[in-house]
């Protein structure tokens, strides 16, 4: 039968099934049930039985098992020769039956194991009652008269039977009934177990013996959740002494795979209850030579499925003995047991691609480091004789680790799957832990041996080598709390010829070992402010690094992070930087992203420059590099060719955005709190960056005619560029004038493109101005307001008709509170906007686009709070709340009552809280809102109302 056959015959039937045991009525049960018999007496039968029994539903299975019956009682002679010859197919289902009965009528046939091994015994099913009755005595009796084929279908049994009990939810109560039953064939398990593994075996025995351990696995894994210490006792003392009688299988080269699997799932699930007799049998095994040949075929590479085993077997004994390990690591067979787990990091393969034991190996290590921390040794007169020994091992660990986090060359890498590649970078993570841990034992001769690995290296031009050490120097980094020692180690390797040599163009040197060595740059950058006189050769390194397409990214931050932080120490490199840039511009080898951070980088060189004049010059330079990027956009763009033009043009404005960031003063530069405010003349006066903003304006008025107004990306930048100027408290190249950012706000409409971001702009201006220290800027306030009343009456006072533009809108209004609230209210001619606006806001919050709700909420909230402002600007706000509180009151309290969702309950909530704290009108607005008609629920009655409004009013 096909698969589309049978998938069609196993929804059939167990559509059917469970429509038997749903509500229906007598003639429907009737109909159903004659449907069923009448399949099950057909040639279908046979496969119906088989389905139904991998059903995830209980009854299904339950009748599944009848039917097989029902079959094997009629139909038996239908089967054909090679259908029931099948091996242990035919067996299986049956034992699968049997476990289906037992889960339905487990309260009658609790001894179940010992009735299968009974009937078996007799040839014939046997009384239960009467087995019961007469104390069958399975050891006596019973299993010692089994045959092989017998054995083995009580061990089937016994297998399925814990399979099924333990898929049971472990929310039925039912389950805890089946734990009881199911224990009470534990010594039936246990006597049918050893009568097995004291058999003789030849070769026809092997089946069931490999059939029996895997079965005690099962039971032990089982049993451990099930029973361990229920009722205050040790359940599974029947289990743990069948463990030994394993133990031989170990030495069986037919059975060692089975076993040694066996035992590491046992070994996992009960640690150190783990029976001490059979720990002797597995450290003997372990210590002798047949575990010290499968060692050998480990260290070769040779991963058999036997060497696996083993692995698996060594490791799941290190972790339940890892103290003793450790403890007895001097001694004879400490010695041998250690080495081995060390041994499983011999294999010179890559891990993950060609070695996959090592990456379990390095769990084991670590927690083996870990204890050895937790230990606490302090000094050589505190450590008991073990500890020194059992440090030893570490740093052999780590010299194994180091030759195994080597990179491959570019070709092998190329040809690894994805799944390789994560996998070693997996592992090289782990060697990162691992490291860190034994630092904190070995300290600064960890970082001397590491200097003198990549010394060497270098010295013989081993250029992976040398990464791999880079990257264990690196990860390092955050582990190193004293400066001194660090520096004992840098100043040798940065003094050394590394940066010279990797720069050297003759010498082919890995793109892998660049990048890691100007990791190790941003991760030691405190080092080279304490010591500038390697930033020259390790900025020229960088700059060679650049032209590396794999490299770039990393190296353009390295050189911005560099020079942000060590920028006073570079001043008098500003021109040999500015060459840097030249050439690489002028080569065209430095890509889009790179370029802005380099530009940044220069631009925090210029900050620290002294001399107002030489800083003019360089920025002057530097402009001149992104008015290339600008002269270039224009051109492509007159040729059509508008990918470029775009590319180049959107390049120059992050520049200008970099260069802007970062020809500021840093954030740690200290506050003089004595010093005035400037003010606003003062601070937009023509300076001498007059000359600079003007080409940074022209620059950014070219590109946006090249590539049209309607280019959303222009318009976000060009704000970024306004914006990074507004923290400036002095004047500067990026602090433009006031009217050139009205201006630009205001010469947008509905269509602009990104003109949310035109707005947030224009609100951060604001909020630049609000911070003490500033001055305030009304008249760009006033064009500001202006703009945003005939924003929103082009939206026709809808804020549905642009949601994004209509919550900008009201973000920029919350601007102006509380210190801009004058211009906002106290201007006559602007009244009636102010009335329409206060409205436009109560339909954000009615309406369902979630972003003008929340700007809206918070709108109302910022209004809400009592602000120290002059009386007659207090006196208009008040006026306002009185004509317009009652109406934002029933907009909340319509969103509390049903209108938002649960999650936004909070966002409403506050300006309910605020308004109640300030306006004495609160108690009769919310009252006014609760009994309105428009209150959106019909279930809240008026007494919970009531109660609220006192709740609100406490």
């Amino acid at each position: 039968m096909s698969a589309h056959l049978e998938e069609a015959d196993a929804l059939f039937f167990s559509s059917i099934e469970k429509r038997l045991y749903q509500p229906a009525s007598p003639q429907e049960v009737s109909q159903i049930e004659t449907c069923l018999q009448e399949l099950q007496r057909s040639d279908k039968g046979w496969n119906m039985a088989d389905v139904l029994l991998a059903s995830e539903d209980a009854n299904v299975r339950f009748f599944g098992a009848l039917t097989f019956t029902v079959k094997i009682n009629c139909n038996w002679d239908s089967l054909k020769e090679a259908e029931y010859n099948e091996g242990p197919l035919v067996v299986k289902k049956l034992c699968t039956a049997l476990v289906a009965y037992f889960l339905r009528s487990s309260a009658s046939w609790e001894r179940c194991l010992l009735h299968l091994i009974c009937s078996l015994s007799e040839g014939e099913p046997v009384n239960y009652d009467l087995m019961m009755a007469e104390h069958y005595d399975v050891a006596s009796r019973v299993v010692t008269s089994l045959e092989a084929p017998q054995l083995m279908t009580a061990v089937w049994f016994a297998t399925t039977l814990v399979e099924e009990v333990g898929r049971t939810s472990s929310e039925s109560r039912l389950t805890h009934r089946f734990h009881d039953r199911l224990q009470n064939n534990l010594a039936d398990f246990a006597q049918l177990l050893r009568t097995i593994m004291t058999l003789p075996k030849p070769e026809s025995n092997m089946t069931l013996v490999e059939e029996s351990i895997k079965c005690l696995q099962i039971w032990v894994v089982y049993g451990h959740g099930a029973w361990d210490d229920r009722s205050g006792q040790m359940q599974l003392t029947p289990l743990r002494a069948l463990i030994p009688y394993t133990a031989p299988a170990l030495w069986d080269q037919h059975l060692f795979e089975v076993a040694a699997d066996s035992w590491t799932e046992i070994l996992g699930t009960l640690g150190q209850f783990f029976p001490p007799e059979s720990m002797e049998h597995l450290e003997t095994f372990l210590t002798g030579p047949n575990a010290q040949d499968l060692l050998s075929l480990i260290v070769k590479g040779d991963y058999e499925p036997d060497a696996r085993a083993y692995s698996r077997l060594l490791l799941a004994y290190g972790e339940v003995k890892l103290t003793d390990l450790a403890r007895q690591s001097h001694t004879a067979k400490g010695i041998i047991l250690i080495d081995s787990l060390m041994q499983l990091l011999a294999y010179d393969g890559y891990a993950g691609a060609e070695d996959d034991i090592c990456t379990p190996a390095m769990e084991f290590w670590q927690a083996y480091a870990e204890f050895l921390i937790d230990e606490g040794h302090e000094t050589d007169d505190q450590m008991e004789p073990w500890v020194g020994s059992a440090r030893q091992y570490l740093l052999r660990v780590l010299e194994r680790c180091w030759s195994k986090i080597r990179m491959p060359s570019d070709d092998t890498y190329a040809q690894w799957t994805s799944e390789a590649k994560g996998d070693f970078k997996v592992f090289r993570i782990d060697v990162v832990d691992l490291l860190q841990s034994v630092y904190a034992l070995f300290g600064a001769s960890i970082l001397n041996n590491l200097s003198n690995l990549a010394l060497d290296a270098l010295q013989r031009q081993m250029w992976l080598h040398l990464e791999a050490t880079l990257f264990c120097l690196n990860a390092l980094a955050d582990s190193i709390s004293d400066e001194d020692i660090a520096d004992a180690t840098l100043l040798t390797l940065f003094g050394s010829e590394l940066f010279a040599a990797m720069t050297n163009g003759a010498i082919d040197v890995p793109s892998k070992t660049q990048q890691t060595a100007v990791s190790l740059i941003i991760s030691f950058a405190s080092f080279f402010q304490r010591h500038p006189q390697f930033l020259l050769p390790m900025l020229n390194f960088l700059f060679v690094s650049i032209r590396t397409s794999a490299v770039a990214a990393v190296a353009a931050k390295a050189i911005l992070s560099t020079a942000d932080s060590c920028r006073n120490a570079l001043v008098p490199e500003i021109d040999a930087l500015l060459e840097q840039v030249h050439n690489l511009l002028l080569a065209e080898e430095v890509e889009s992203a790179s370029q802005e951070r380099i530009f940044g980088a220069i631009a925090a060189v210029i900050q620290a420059v002294p001399s107002e004049e030489q800083k003019i010059w360089s920025l002057s330079k530097l402009l001149a590099f992104v008015e290339r990027d600008v002269q270039t956009c224009e051109e492509f763009a007159e040729y059509q060719a508008l990918a470029v033009a775009e590319e180049k043009g959107l390049c120059a404005l992050r520049c200008l955005v970099s260069i802007g960031k970062y020809v500021r003063e840093p954030d740690d530069i200290p506050i003089n709190l004595e010093s005035k405010p400037v003010s606003q003349d003062e601070l937009y006066v023509a300076t001498i960056w007059t000359s600079s903003q003007d080409r940074m304006v022209n620059d950014m008025a070219k590109i946006a005619g090249a590539l049209g107004t309607d280019n959303g990306d222009v318009v976000e930048l060009t704000c970024q560029v306004i914006r990074t100027g507004f923290r400036e408290s002095f004047p500067g190249p990026f602090v433009f004038s006031p009217r050139f950012i009205e201006d630009y706000v205001i010469s947008t409409s509905l269509r602009s493109p990104r003109l949310e971001f035109v707005l947030d702009t224009a609100g951060a201006m604001l909020s630049a101005h609000t911070r003490a220290g500033t001055t305030r800027i009304d008249l760009s306030a006033t064009r500001f307001l202006v703009h945003l009343f005939q924003l929103i009456t082009e939206m026709e006072y809808n804020p549905t008709n642009e949601p994004e533009v209509s919550s900008s809108c009201i973000d920029l209004a919350s601007k102006y509170v509380p210190h801009y609230l004058h211009v906002f209210l106290l201007n006559p001619e602007y009244r009636k906007h102010v009335m329409d606006f206060m409205l436009f806001t109560i339909r954000s919050m009615q309406c369902q686009e979630i972003m003008p709700r929340r700007s809206a909420v918070l709108f109302w909230t910022g209004l809400f709070i009592r602000y120290d402002v002059k009386a007659d600007t207090q006196l208009a706000l008040h006026k306002i709340l009185e004509q317009y509180g009652p109406l934002a009151t029933q907009a909340i309290i319509n969103n509390i009552g049903g209108d938002a969702v649960r999650s936004e309950l909070e966002n409403w909530a506050n300006p309910l809280r605020q308004m109640v704290s300030t306006q004495i009108r609160s108690k009769q607005w919310i009252k006014d809102a609760l009994f309105s008609d428009t209150f959106p629920s019909s279930k809240v009655g008026d007494a919970e109302k009531k109660q609220f409004l006192e709740q609100v009013m406490q």
